[in-house]
């Protein structure tokens, strides 16, 4: 509620890199140059993608999106030693429902709800973060820390596609800038090196 939507996003993704970059570099992970320019390429394309929109942020909503940014990382790093995806998503879903239940409880006199927003909350939640999880829970195991945190720079670039496919936003040459060095950037750091010979 206090953020900006851009700028809230900028934090919450430098969180979850500085979270899951910083534990693979700690359990000895190392970025030769090439990742390294690919991770700041990545970076670079992110805020040029969200800079239009950035302001400076109150103290206490920034606080809280780094600390979504930092379990976030943390949620994904474990994730890679879970086992079955789907099982393990839906059974920390579950587990989420009391803490969601109390938190709605005692913000009840600032909700207010209707039938549209309703679904739309069950469909984003249970249903698409639901199933994305499971995605990626499936594809964490095979992904170092470090490659999996540039991974989740796609995501703002996902995020604008589903705005022009689905609710027409328009195609601009920041979107397509921005796209283009993420993307680059993403396929830098977790390119195998090829072995002469």
């Amino acid at each position: 509620m206090s953020l900006p939507a851009a700028t809230g996003a900028l934090l919450l993704f430098g969180a979850v890199q500085v979270t899951m970059i910083g534990y693979g570099v700690w359990t000895g992970e190392r970025l030769v140059k090439r990742q390294l320019v690919g991770l700041m390429l990545a970076l670079a394309g992110v805020v040029v993608l969200l800079l239009p929109g950035l302001a400076a942020p109150p103290l206490s909503g920034s606080v809280l999106m780094l600390g979504a940014g930092v379990a976030w990382g943390v949620y994904s790093l474990r994730g890679k030693g879970a086992g079955d995806p789907t099982s393990v998503t839906a059974g920390n879903f579950l587990r989420a429902v009391p803490i969601a239940a109390a938190l709605s409880a005692v913000m009840l006199n600032g909700i207010s709800a209707d039938t549209a927003g309703f679904w739309y909350a069950v469909s984003s939640g249970a249903l698409a973060s639901g199933i994305g999880y499971a995605i990626w829970y499936t594809a964490l195991p095979a992904l170092k820390a470090t490659h999996a945190a540039t991974v989740q720079l796609s995501v703002p670039v996902i995020a604008a596609l589903g705005g022009i496919l689905f609710l027409g936003e328009p195609i601009t040459p920041r979107l397509l800038l921005a796209s283009a060095a993420i993307l680059g950037g993403i396929a830098l750091v977790i390119q195998k090196r090829r072995h002469a010979g």
